[in-house]
């Protein structure tokens, strides 16, 4: 078994930090597991760490895509069980740290993601009715064989509901079934996951909100520009952190309007986040603005990895 620490939590609850700390204090490097740091480009919107923030810890699956390149959560958990099984070969802690659930789920789970091959004219054909009735319809369509990702999925999240489409019509089995089938399978991860939030909502948004000002001080908008003057294409292209500057950056509305919306969208994701993880098992939550502490996190670290 491989021993690994996972730090989850909403953003700007202070994940980079945190994994720093204990990845100097164990011997450790970072894995993300985050959706949008996996992209170049996009450096300051998706808040991922730079070479001084890093403090010499190696990361990985951190800035090595390109904003139109194709990534899906197969790729993305393939790619980190081979990270983590790179890094425990050279005796080295692995840590996995980010917000995007999915990711986190699908390690902590054991998903096996199946190489399905791509049916391009399915593909186009449901993106073509997707574009027709939207996404409500979609998951009305949905409901009729798989009701639980159409629960779980968001009308705005075309791919993801074209996703679920295309399994189903090329396997006979839905995204859920596939998932429970493959979570059969004894998982070579032994994990401790850390959890970060804070009992007052007001004081996460608050973190919120002054890292959005930090982030429109360090070149937000700029970098937001030049991400819409490549008129990319991709999920990359709708972080938020830029889709919410676009109606500033054509003249259609003020600055202020702009990060204000911006701000807003953040904390809707945060509460989204808190809400994906409430559904993780075996969390051991620190509330930060109730007294717990680094130490805490250190010394329950400490126990983990000295148990056989």
């Amino acid at each position: 078994m491989i021993k690994a620490i996972f730090i989850i939590g909403p953003t700007a609850s202070g994940k980079t930090s945190v994994s720093i700390e204990l990845a100097k204090r164990f011997n450790g490097e970072i894995i993300s597991a985050d959706s949008m740091q996996i992209y170049k480009g996009i450096h300051i919107a998706s808040a991922a760490p730079n070479d001084s923030e890093k403090e010499g810890i190696p990361h990985h699956l951190i800035e090595f895509l390109n904003l139109d390149d194709e990534f899906s959560v197969a790729d993305y958990v393939k790619m980190a069980r081979s990270s983590i099984r790179n890094i425990h070969s050279r005796g080295k802690l692995p840590i996995i740290v980010g917000g995007t659930g999915l990711y986190i789920s699908s390690l902590l789970e054991n998903i096996e993601y199946t190489d399905q091959k791509t049916d391009y004219k399915l593909r186009q054909k449901l993106e073509s009715e997707f574009d027709l009735i939207g996404g409500e319809k979609m998951l009305e369509k949905l409901r009729e064989f798989d009701s639980d990702s159409a629960l779980r999925l968001h009308p705005n999240n075309r791919r993801r509901i074209i996703r679920a489409f295309e399994v189903f019509y090329l396997t006979g089995k839905t995204i859920t079934e596939q998932n429970l089938l493959s979570k059969q399978n004894k998982s070579e991860i032994e994990p401790l996951v850390i959890g970060l939030n804070f009992a007052n909502r007001e004081v996460l948004y608050k973190r919120i909100n002054d890292r959005v000002d930090k982030m429109l001080e360090s070149g937000l908008l700029e970098e937001a520009r030049q991400s819409f003057n490549n008129n990319l294409k991709s999920g990359a292209f709708q972080a938020i952190g830029h889709k919410e500057l676009y109606p500033h950056i054509i003249g259609e509305i003020p600055l202020e309007d702009a990060v204000e919306s911006l701000k807003m969208s953040t904390r809707r994701y945060a509460k989204r986040q808190i809400t994906w993880f409430k559904n993780v098992e075996n969390v051991n939550w620190f509330y930060l603005d109730k007294g717990d502490t680094l130490d805490d996190m250190v010394l329950l670290s400490e126990k983990f990895l000295k148990e056989k």
